[in-house]
């Protein structure tokens, strides 16, 4: 779905909230045409304490708050997926759990001028090994920050709330 020279003046860098933008758009949902994407929820624990950690990077495009995240991959299954966009966005590695530990919705808007709206499945990695040399390094900011912390950073309201509550599950 195109937006219009308008819409994307009023919409840039995610210059609204969600609803605004909803509202200007309703044909981009009418459609019922929501895209998979598959997102990573990479942590780590303070030893001594057990708190948690949660890794945020900041989008390429606008350079808000985020987590790794990108669309299906051939001959991946979606908690690999996450495994991989954790890599090449963040330089970190773990294994995924297999089922998601939440999902949020979002409206991304595509370099040609389209507009999706996406369902992003999220996966929960404890991150086992950091690197500086990655894919994306240099592209994108990296921060290690409290749940509480990565909750005011995002600016999905589902995102937040999927950070605010967050609780390790073991593996699986």
């Amino acid at each position: 779905m195109k937006a219009n020279r308008n819409q994307k003046r009023n919409m840039k860098a995610g210059a609204q909230p969600l609803l605004r933008q909803v509202a200007a758009i309703p044909e981009a949902f009418g459609s019922g045409k929501f895209r998979s994407q598959y997102a990573a929820l990479c942590f780590r624990r303070h030893p001594g304490d057990a708190s948690v950690e949660v890794l945020l990077i900041t989008s390429r495009g606008t350079g808000r708050w985020v987590i790794p995240k990108g669309w299906p991959m051939k001959k991946k299954k979606p908690h690999e997926a996450a495994e991989i966009e954790a890599w090449e966005e963040a330089g970190v590695r773990g294994v995924a759990r297999k089922k998601p530990v939440g999902r949020y919705t979002y409206l991304n808007w595509l370099e040609n001028g389209d507009v999706a709206p996406c369902v992003v499945e999220v996966f929960q990695i404890e991150v086992q090994d950091i690197t500086e040399d990655f894919k994306e390094s240099g592209q994108r900011r990296i921060a290690w920050v409290s749940l509480d912390e990565a909750a005011r950073r995002v600016r999905e309201v589902e995102l937040k709330t999927l950070l605010v509550n967050f609780k390790p599950k073991s593996k699986g």
